[in-house]
């Protein structure tokens, strides 16, 4: 399931999306700073995992700046086998024209945890836009979450993240995003220029387990209304594909997860009986988060019997 990577790196046809919606691409554009693909403004990120004896490691890795990590820890007292990664950046959020690119491949009966440190944090941009394309592989018996934090986009940010995850039957893999409408401490509240997300999850024959397609496109169309955020601030989804337990448990154990808490949401399973989901929409931050570690915790337990850990990363 290695994903098959070309020799030049640095090409456009590797750093650049597929396909990049036309919300987003109606603000391209010559920036006045460091152009597209200019060093500096190509981040790459290669991991592969496999297991070793007793616990997943990593045995394959390049990265570019800005994006690196350090090494994995393992620090999740139940679950010993389990590599922790947190994703980072060494800048100090993404600019206008930054092309970033992760690929990352979870081998058989690897056990891996993917995370970001922090918030990204998308600034504003006078000319073109950014991009993220991020590619995991997930192989058979495999157990992968990608949690990484959620996206803040500033006022006049042009951002475009693409997910394509391709799980094994076999595999389990649970998958977070989320998304502010702005520095609320600022008194931003959609003052973006675009936010677009595309995550697919496919099997290895290339066969379809779900689409989920965002649009907030605050100047072309209402995003604050009815149907899309109504006066909500925060949005946050939560997707888990796994054999272990049947999708209607899973959807149950997360219908159950959120019951009180101080937030919108509907939980529906997927096709196939591959999986649940959520969306879940907030204003208090504090409350989204636990609301989601809550669904975390919830999906944890029903399939692998076992709490989710307490990661610091501040």
């Amino acid at each position: 399931m290695t994903a098959v990577l070309p020799l030049d790196r640095f090409s456009a046809e590797h750093y650049q999306p597929t396909r990049v919606p036309r919300e987003v691409l109606r603000h391209s554009g010559v920036p006045y700073m460091l152009g597209v693909g200019a060093p500096g403004k190509v981040g790459l990120l290669e991991l592969g995992f496999e297991r070793v004896t007793e616990r997943t490691e990593l045995v394959r890795r390049y990265q570019k700046s800005p994006l690196q990590i350090m090494r994995p820890l393992y620090i999740d007292p139940l679950r010993p086998d389990l590599a922790v990664v947190f994703l980072m950046s060494t800048g100090g959020g993404i600019v206008q024209a930054d092309r970033l690119r992760m690929d990352i491949d979870c081998g058989a009966d690897t056990s891996v945890h993917l995370t970001t440190q922090a918030a990204t944090r998308v600034h504003r941009m006078d000319r073109d836009y950014a991009t993220q394309v991020t590619h995991l592989d997930v192989g058979p018996r495999s157990y992968v979450e990608y949690l990484p934090e959620s996206v803040i986009p500033y006022g006049g940010a042009r951002y475009y993240q693409q997910t394509v995850v391709t799980a094994d039957p076999t595999a389990t893999i649970l998958i977070g995003e989320g998304v502010h409408t702005g520095r609320h401490a600022h008194g931003e509240h959609h003052h973006y220029d675009v936010f677009a997300s595309d995550l697919e999850i496919r099997r290895p024959d290339g066969d379809l387990v779900a689409v989920d397609a965002v649009r907030l496109d605050p100047g072309t169309a209402p995003v604050a209304g009815p149907g899309v955020l109504g006066n909500h601030t925060l949005m946050s989804t939560f997707y888990a594909v796994s054999p272990l337990r049947p999708a209607a448990d899973i959807a149950t154990a997360i219908h159950t997860a959120l019951q009180g808490a101080p937030v919108s949401f509907g939980t529906s399973v997927l096709p196939q009986d591959s999986g649940a989901w959520v969306r879940v929409l907030g204003n208090d931050s504090p409350a989204m988060v636990a609301a989601m570690r809550s669904v975390w915790n919830a999906v944890r337990q029903s399939l692998i019997d076992v709490p989710a850990p307490a990661l610091r990363k501040t």
